[in-house]
């Protein structure tokens, strides 16, 4: 609900200053950037009004924004995860760059846009938690947090818990960031977050990323490089060891047979005397 009454206030004051979709493309970073603050302090807010939990100031500090791969990963993407559902809400997709997608602009599903939708809304969700647990100062604090709020079973706050699922999110990012976000602008494709009856599931859409293709560092080139050669390679590589198997196994089977065939022999001409 944070989220929703954040963006009904963004999409009002859009509208009230009769922006149009140059200056909304213009303003997109500081947009983001500043709803994501607003719905941060919004839930901190009301966490520190019902529980009566301190959380330190939110500010964007070196910490949390210079230093953080989940936060790498989204300035790759702030640009599409926030402009297009803003320009869908206002504008409708008249207005939509019709070279991103894979359909005609006047003939946008209405699916597109709902999975677009909750996609932002999950992504959101997922960085202003991530954004938020960062002020805690250490992982005391984090424990008392999900105590007193009841998010998870007692049988799995623990220290030990919590800096291993911390460390593998960790992990997580730092994989996305370097291997499955570049290839995912490689391959035109773009990775949404769904709720279905199994939780929560992700998939993949068509989406032309040329932008965030030249964006890359070279580090990821390189990574990119090394993938696509080991798609080139590897598959090569396994189609001469099947062949050389076979014809290994082939001769074997047929030596082995020969060897038989002459030892019975050997043993019939030797009773045969």
């Amino acid at each position: 609900m944070i989220i929703l009454k954040e963006l009904e206030k963004i999409i009002l004051d859009i509208i009230e200053l009769n922006l149009n979709k140059a200056h909304l493309k213009q303003l997109n970073y500081k947009i983001f950037d500043d709803f994501i603050t607003k719905v941060s302090k919004h839930f901190t807010s009301e966490i520190n009004n019902t529980n009566n939990i301190k959380f330190n100031r939110l500010e964007r500090n070196k910490s949390i924004y210079n230093n953080n791969d989940y936060y790498y990963s989204i300035l790759l993407e702030y640009k599409f995860l926030l402009n297009n559902i803003l320009t869908y809400l206002i504008f409708g997709s008249i207005d939509i760059d019709e070279t991103i997608f894979m359909f005609n602009k006047f003939y946008t599903p209405y699916n597109h846009v709902q999975i677009l939708f909750e996609n932002f809304i999950l992504q959101i969700s997922n960085y202003v938690i991530n954004y938020i647990f960062n002020q805690f100062s250490c992982l005391s604090d984090i424990i008392k947090f999900l105590q007193i709020n009841e998010i998870c079973s007692y049988s799995y706050i623990s220290i030990r818990s919590i800096a291993l699922y911390f460390n593998n999110l960790n992990w997580q990012n730092l994989v996305y960031l370097h291997i499955y976000q570049p290839k995912s602008i490689y391959s035109a494709n773009y990775r949404v977050s769904l709720l279905s009856s199994k939780g929560m599931i992700t998939k993949h859409i068509y989406l032309s990323r040329l932008e965030n293709l030249n964006q890359l560092s070279k580090i990821k080139i390189i990574l990119l490089f090394m993938l696509e050669t080991k798609d080139i390679i590897i598959p090569k590589i396994e189609k001469l060891l099947i062949i050389t198997t076979k014809y290994l196994i082939y001769i074997f089977i047929n030596l082995f047979s020969n060897i038989i065939i002459l030892a019975i022999r050997i043993i019939l001409s030797y009773i045969r005397k």
